[in-house]
């Protein structure tokens, strides 16, 4: 019979997720990493939530970082989150688009939304750290509304969540 981590595994290798990358600049480095775990916290304050698997590394940047930028990202974005989502990817490189925001984050123009936050709590849980978040501005790109639907993340691969009409409505 399996144990209680193997199925709690299963469960949410098969539960869908958006995907985002986490970006700030600490020590005029640029940090980021792929996450699948950011969601809307709170409208007041207007906050988010996301966990990080580690305090070393890229996620140990961001939980030093004054300011990050979150980006909400595309389905033509899948080989990006899949770079900042190895510790050896290519990370910012003129290819993948970014620039620098007039606040000092890499800034993916790109994105679907950013959302530019600043650390208010974390909860650590064995490697985890649950990081809720301030939300200080968001910018949304009209034509990645547009035009592209969102990258979500189920059983280890990148997926589009293509347009349908909604199953049930209220």
């Amino acid at each position: 019979m399996p144990d209680t981590e193997s199925l709690f595994r299963a469960a949410f290798r098969a539960h869908p997720a958006g995907v985002s990358i986490i970006t700030a600049t600490v020590d005029s480095q640029p940090f980021g990493l792929t996450a699948s775990s950011v969601s809307s916290l709170s409208l007041d304050p207007i906050a988010v939530s996301f966990s990080l698997m580690k305090r070393t590394g890229s996620a140990g940047k961001l939980l030093a970082a004054d300011t990050f930028l979150i980006h909400l990202l595309t389905a033509g974005q899948a080989a990006i989150a899949a770079a900042f989502a190895r510790p050896d990817g290519p990370r910012f490189t003129p290819d993948q688009g970014w620039s620098t925001a007039e606040t000092g984050e890499p800034l993916l123009p790109a994105a679907r939304a950013v959302l530019r936050a600043r650390t208010m709590n974390t909860i650590r849980s064995g490697p985890a750290t649950l990081v809720a978040a301030e939300v200080l501005g968001v910018t949304l790109n009209q034509n990645a509304d547009a035009h592209f639907d969102p990258l979500v993340y189920k059983n280890h691969r990148f997926f589009s969540l293509r347009r349908t009409p909604p199953l049930a409505s209220e």
